[in-house]
């Protein structure tokens, strides 16, 4: 069976995330994007343990259902703020039990190392390695995948606090890292320029670190997987060996926020090369910009730009439908007059990854859709829609010839 997985999502509880996420919202957006399964988000927050133990029943495979069957998987996020090697680390991980007695037992050694009831991703000072250890201690069957892995201020290889290698910073515990999480500054060609990925160390999974369930967010990158049936076991059997690990999905790596470098209050950014002749120096403020994700691979890819390992899994790099809409109508994602075209085009067609990536031009054309929207939405799947790369925590912007697309 295919199955189309977002596995890093927040709860209204974790900082700067919308009040409306809601297991319901959830449930009812994930349907009309297309998604086959969610991650729960934030389940060491005893607010949102009230919310899951209320309104999902785990079945005997490990999954979390609602009332209406909807899946999830136990799954949260914590930021790890330390120092090593003589620099400030700052890192976010994926954590994913198995059950609800491993959840609880992932509940309480995070609650003894600090507060679990002031932020749904809750900081601790605690070393990569050590939680890695101590979390393998529980049950070796709890999953932890480094996430949004490149960007600058939080990931394994980001160029403020991050590391040059999985082996520096997971130690003795990397043969415990089965995956990477691109984020959407990345995709999977830019990360297999690691020999640890080249190798096969680790493979490359893709989430939407979704903080509102609106279909522009929840579910801009996924992970497709192909496994005989939905288990925890399965799923995460796939992410460790590969097989049944099928695809992922993609956003241009140019629309997220910390792509090229620059500073966003000065409005100035730069490629790599342009950075490089700047000596890294902001020439608005002066000082050092931020080192977005393309110079970040330049900096410690071991391989060349184009470089594929052996048997790369495919990757879908698209826009999400409402940026689409947006862009052919050159109004914001959010508007009505956005709305009303996606509504129509789910009701004809069911939902949203099936009209990005299924459904034949043909067929789009033969419900009376505006034939410019449908060659959008065709060259959005063919990865033709030119985006002007994101820095310093902005989005980057899509455009339609000269006429640029509006984000939120």
């Amino acid at each position: 069976m295919e199955v189309i997985a977002d596995l890093q999502i927040h709860s209204k509880y974790a900082r700067a995330t919308s009040k409306d996420i809601s297991i319901e919202n959830l449930e009812k957006y994930a349907r009309i994007k297309g998604l086959g399964l969610l991650g729960v988000g934030d389940f060491q927050h005893p607010l949102r343990r009230k919310e899951i133990d209320e309104k999902l029943i785990e079945d005997d495979k490990g999954i979390l259902r609602t009332a209406n069957g909807f899946p999830f998987l136990w799954q949260t996020e914590v930021s790890l703020m330390y120092s090593q090697d003589g620099k400030r680390r700052a890192i976010h991980l994926l954590i994913f039990a198995p059950n609800t007695k491993i959840a609880d037992e992932i509940t309480k050694y995070l609650g003894s190392k600090g507060r679990l009831d002031y932020d749904g991703r809750p900081i601790f000072g605690m070393s990569c390695i050590d939680v890695v250890r101590d979390l393998k201690e529980i049950d070796d069957k709890i999953e932890i995948i480094p996430a949004h892995c490149m960007t600058p201020f939080f990931g394994l290889f980001g160029s403020k606090s991050g590391f040059d290698s999985l082996q520096e910073c997971f130690g003795d515990q990397t043969k415990n890292i089965y995956a990477v999480e691109s984020g959407m500054s990345a995709d999977p060609s830019m990360l297999w320029r690691f020999e640890e990925i080249a190798s096969g160390k680790a493979n490359v999974v893709s989430f939407s670190d979704a903080h509102s369930m609106w279909p522009w967010r929840i579910g801009r990158e996924a992970t497709v997987f192909e496994i005989p049936e939905l288990s925890y076991e399965n799923i995460i059997k796939a992410i460790r060996t590969g097989q049944g690990l099928r695809a992922t999905i993609e956003t241009p790596p140019e629309y997220g926020k910390y792509h090229y470098d620059g500073h966003r209050n000065c409005g100035f950014s730069s490629d790599p090369e342009k950075t490089k002749a700047l000596k890294g120096i902001c020439p608005v403020c002066k000082k050092p910009m931020t080192i977005g994700v393309d110079n970040r691979v330049e900096e410690i890819a071991a391989h060349p730009k184009g470089f594929k390992p052996k048997n790369p899994k495919p990757f879908y790099k698209i826009l999400p439908l409402h940026e689409v809409v947006a862009l052919q109508k050159g109004i914001s994602m959010s508007s009505n007059g956005v709305w009303q075209v996606y509504n129509k085009l789910i009701a004809e067609f069911g939902n949203e990854l099936d009209i990005l990536l299924k459904i034949p031009k043909e067929t789009l054309l033969g419900k009376g859709f505006d034939e410019k929207l449908v060659d959008l939405i065709i060259k959005n799947r063919e990865a033709k829609i030119k985006v002007v790369p994101g820095y310093d925590g902005e989005y980057g912007k899509a455009l339609l010839g000269e006429k640029q697309g509006t984000l939120i």
